[in-house]
């Protein structure tokens, strides 16, 4: 047993009139010892679900981003034309609509706005579809992709993902715990705004609460980062809907924090949101869309893919980010940078 970390635990877990946030180094010494399996397995799902219950301030979560980068993987810079953008989701994937952030993420490495995407396989509490069986079917299974590998195709495609097995099995030995005390705990909250990025990058992560956001902010601010996208998305993911207004907050730097408000129906793009399906049919309706055919998942790509082409900096404006995202479409070119990484990727996963 641990006593350091016990006495951190009769912190958190003290209850509702005596209980005590921490500090930010004593919450990273916390994330430390559950990392490293320091604590006991009793003392871990106890504090995680005392934790879970009073909430974590955004002192705590920027102290447990400080472990996660003392201990976790880390890309290193790489030249680009833009920031590089860090895509936050939920772990433990989607059970409603289907995902977007794929072609996303190849819209934005097409114009030259390298992104970097984080996670791992179907996760407690949601047991949703992970990101990584979508990229499979797209031909690019990043789970057979060392770290070393990883950075060259970030490198030589301006897209890369952090696969948590095998990149940083350290968190990857907490997922356990997730189904035995059947919550998320802080650590998922904390894994949103996570950068596994070394140098500076833009930091998107999706929200369900607005509390969330809040702490997302604070602990963001403590750590100095200022280019941050906050979207009140598809199941707490950077996604935005159609069937309501898109709530963001905008971290600009020399700037601050600003509120945005996006109405889908005042662009043409009120509908509803893409369903979730089986993981087979889904990747066919995106090579579908990478072809430039219209259809509902056209439509959410480009209501997506122009907004965050305008956020990354690769166009002046929302309304010139959905029409260079609809003739990257259309031309193709989103779909040979899809066939670029391939390439890329492909011969290393037959080394690794």
């Amino acid at each position: 047993m641990s006593y350091a970390f016990r006495e951190l635990l009769r912190k958190v877990g003290s209850g509702t009139h005596t209980s005590e946030s921490l500090t930010r180094e004593d919450a990273a010494a916390a994330t430390r010892m559950m990392l490293l399996q320091e604590a006991t397995p009793a003392q871990i799902g106890a504090f995680m679900i005392a934790h879970r219950i009073r909430r974590p301030t955004g002192t705590e979560l920027a102290g447990m981003l400080d472990a996660y980068e003392e201990l976790g993987p880390r890309l290193q810079p790489i030249a680009s034309a833009y920031p590089v953008t860090v895509m936050g989701v939920p772990y433990d994937g989607r059970s409603r609509t289907a995902p977007l952030s794929p072609l996303i993420a190849l819209i934005l490495a097409t114009a030259k706005c390298p992104v970097i995407m984080h996670g791992g396989n179907r996760m407690p509490t949601k047991e949703g579809e992970p990101l990584i069986d979508f990229w499979r079917g797209l031909g690019v299974d990043w789970s057979q992709l060392s770290l070393t590998q990883v950075q060259h195709v970030l490198a030589a495609t301006g897209l890369g993902f952090i696969y948590l097995p095998s990149h940083f099995p350290l968190a990857h030995g907490l997922v356990p715990y997730r189904d035995q005390i059947g919550k998320r705990p802080p650590l998922a909250t904390m894994e949103l705004i996570w950068s596994p990025y070394a140098g500076d990058a833009h930091v998107v992560s999706g929200f369900v609460h607005p509390p969330t956001e809040l702490m997302f902010q604070d602990a963001i601010a403590q750590r100095g980062v200022t280019h941050f996208t906050s979207v009140k998305g598809l199941e707490g993911s950077g996604d935005l809907p159609r069937e309501r207004t898109a709530i963001i907050g905008l971290g600009i730097p020399t700037i601050g924090f600003e509120r945005l408000h996006l109405h889908p129906r005042d662009y043409g793009f009120e509908g509803k949101n893409v369903a979730l399906d089986a993981t087979p049919k889904l990747v066919k309706a995106m090579t579908t869309v990478l072809g430039g055919h219209p259809s509902e998942w056209m439509q959410s790509t480009l209501w997506s893919g122009g907004f965050y082409l305008w956020r990354c900096g690769g166009c002046p404006s929302l309304e010139a980010g959905i029409q260079e995202a609809r003739r990257l479409l259309t031309e193709g070119l989103v779909l040979q940078k899809l066939q670029e990484i391939q390439q890329v990727a492909t011969p290393l996963q037959l080394t690794h």
